[in-house]
């Protein structure tokens, strides 16, 4: 399809609305305007409305979406979303209130946020959460912080070391830096778990804690997880649970049971909320005794048959949690998504939510066998909600990389899977496949990467230069990346 056709539908004098004449004079408008801000012409596109809704609406069945493609990102939990969900949050009993509505018209919202928060805590095991994180990196900081002041409270200043093993998310550096702590890294043992003879030559009297994600970035369940948690204890550090694959241990296993202090999780992944285009998310951060003391404020507490905010007296700054690291979002986070995930909990309950990881994990476990005869598995061993497979034998054999394969996998309708990450891995294929999808799309798809690796030794021209069937053909990503063109005047990448 033409460029013409798909973009450039301007046409001179062609109106897609009216607006009245403002009424107001040039000096008017000077008054209102400063002069280097007006503008006499404004040159945006002239199009008819149907015109307008059926080019948005065209762009928009070229998109992958959950509701229209499976989207097997690894670690990201894109999981079907219920629109029952969604209809619960868009009542106007919660999309009406006002953030500084007196706590007294806002009772039913308090008591939702409330027991959220009790829900939370028996599902991962916690004494205590926060919902004010804003997503899983937010959580981490949140975490951090709490971290640091924990050590502070107890005059042990001098501890300013996280240990973060090579298979962390990215993030989880990023946030050890901003609370000004210095990352460590420890390295993985053959197995894929965090390597236990390394880590004892790190911990010290420096070290403030452990970040971990269980199950790691490879989909495997750490089987020194205790020993682990165990050493860092005893060197009187804390361990941190990066919750971002909860999806996998729903009512199977608790991240404080095994000796998490605090952990964060992404509602919107793990809860079923709409995931991806830069937000909404939300991640709460739950806490054991040692931690609670500094937890973010305000808090919802229980008042006889009343909820409310505490401290209780927000203009004189008044606080029942002296120790409390403060505010770290505005108001008490991103409550949409917070009344979407409840609903989501409330409506599977218990059974519901173990069923829910059981099936992750039977759904992943099930690809991984049919593929890794096709794909090098760097770690063949049961895994958890996700697994890693590698490009590694096409690419040293017929010259076919990663990056080849996820472009080869739009041509047969499905989204690629996270690629070249985890680092650890060469030329990484990170799949999870949640327990939304159905034999017959997990069946459909690897079919797709076995027709695919079968085509890196009989065509692979046809791999290297995919993607063929879609409205753009294969960008120079590092130049779109370096130099992003967002006018609607400039050189079209069609």
């Amino acid at each position: 399809m033409s460029e013409e056709l798909i973009f450039l539908k301007s046409r001179p004098g062609v109106k897609g609305v009216s607006l009245p004449e403002s009424g107001l004079t040039d000096e008017a408008i000077k008054k209102l305007i400063p002069e280097e801000m007006l503008r006499r012409d404004l040159p945006l596109p002239e199009v008819s409305e149907l015109d307008c809704v059926r080019h948005f609406i065209r762009l928009s069945q070229m998109n992958f979406s959950v509701d229209t493609h499976f989207y097997p990102l690894g670690s990201c939990t894109m999981k079907y979303n219920p629109k029952v969900n969604e209809e619960i949050a868009r009542l106007p009993g919660f999309t009406d209130l006002h953030p500084y509505e007196d706590e007294n018209n806002i009772q039913g919202m308090l008591e939702l946020l409330y027991n959220m928060e009790k829900h939370l805590c028996a599902i991962f095991g916690y004494d205590a959460f926060t919902l004010q994180p804003a997503a899983g990196a937010h959580g981490e900081l949140t975490a951090l912080m709490m971290i640091k002041a924990y050590h502070r409270d107890r005059g042990d200043a001098k501890r300013n070391k996280v240990i973060i093993p090579d298979s962390a998310h990215g993030t989880n550096p990023a946030s050890v830096s901003m609370v000004g702590y210095q990352a460590v890294v420890v390295g993985s043992n053959g197995r894929g778990n965090l390597d236990i003879k390394a880590l004892k030559t790190v911990v010290g009297d420096d070290t403030a804690g452990l970040m971990l994600t269980n199950p790691n970035t490879l989909g495997l369940f750490d089987e020194h997880i205790l020993e682990a948690a165990e050493i860092i204890h005893k060197a009187g550090g804390l361990l941190y649970y990066d919750g971002a694959n909860a999806n996998a241990n729903l009512g199977i296993c608790r991240p404080a049971d095994l000796g998490f202090d605090v952990a964060h999780f992404n509602l919107h992944k793990t809860f079923s909320t709409p995931h991806g285009g830069g937000g909404p998310g939300s991640g709460p951060v739950g806490v054991n005794k040692k931690l609670e003391p500094f937890l973010p404020i305000p808090r919802i507490v229980k008042d006889g048959s009343d909820f409310r905010f505490s401290p209780a007296c927000r203009q004189a700054g008044i606080s029942d949690f002296p120790r409390s690291i403060g505010k770290v979002h505005s108001f008490y986070g991103n409550v949409n998504v917070i009344v979407k995930a409840y609903a989501y909990i409330r409506s599977l309950g218990a059974k519901g939510l173990k069923q829910v990881s059981e099936k992750a994990v039977g759904n992943a476990n099930y690809m991984m066998n049919r593929l890794k005869e096709h794909y090098w598995l760097p770690y063949d061993r049961t895994c958890q909600h996700e697994f890693v497979i590698s490009a590694k034998w096409q690419k040293e054999k017929y010259g076919v990389k990663a990056l080849d394969i996820a472009k080869r996998l739009i041509d047969y309708g499905f989204h690629p899977p996270t690629i070249y990450f985890p680092l650890i891995v060469e030329e990484a294929l990170m799949i999870e496949p949640t327990e939304s999808e159905s034999k017959e799309t997990i069946d459909a798809f690897c079919d797709a990467m076995i027709t695919i690796a079968k085509e890196c030794e009989t065509n692979p021209d046809i791999v290297r230069s995919a993607p063929h069937d879609t409205p753009v053909r294969r960008l120079d990503e590092a130049k779109a990346a370096r130099e992003p063109d967002l006018n609607y005047f400039g050189k079209s990448a069609f």
